[in-house]
């Protein structure tokens, strides 16, 4: 058994190269091998939002505060809020971040395959973003 502490672990800023906005990301765990299973609370302030990315194992978001957007390639802009889980499939090309007007946080939980857990691609541009100030 393994107890991480809350705290023990410090908070990092979404890096501007997979991000738009100011996002922070705090880890919540990262399994050791065998096991692939990582999670991360993740918290987009208004307007904040991740580039286009897939995941090789796909990956579960639990909404737990705010409002937010997610949206799947050629499917429509979708609402968030606390309580909804959202389930995107393996290689689902797909982004989600808050939405204009309100801070957003959930919890991120994808598997590593090969040690890898995410494809970046490009970002959500201003004028794609649905909703913008």
């Amino acid at each position: 058994m393994e107890i991480k502490r809350c705290g023990a672990r410090p908070s990092g800023k979404g890096t501007e190269e997979y991000f738009t906005g100011a996002v922070r990301v705090d880890p919540l765990f990262e399994a050791p091998e065998p096991a692939r299973a990582r999670g991360a609370s993740v918290t987009f302030e208004p307007g904040a939002r991740t580039a286009w990315h897939t995941h090789p194992l796909g990956q579960t978001l639990i909404v737990t505060f705010g409002a937010g957007r997610v949206q799947r390639w050629g499917g429509p802009v979708e609402e968030i809020r606390p309580g909804d889980v959202v389930w995107f499939e393996p290689q689902e090309k797909h982004w989600h971040g808050a939405s204009p007007t309100a801070a957003m946080t959930h919890i991120a939980i994808q598997e590593a395959l090969n040690g890898k857990v995410v494809d970046w691609l490009e970002k959500v541009s201003d004028e794609d973003y649905p909703g913008r100030k």
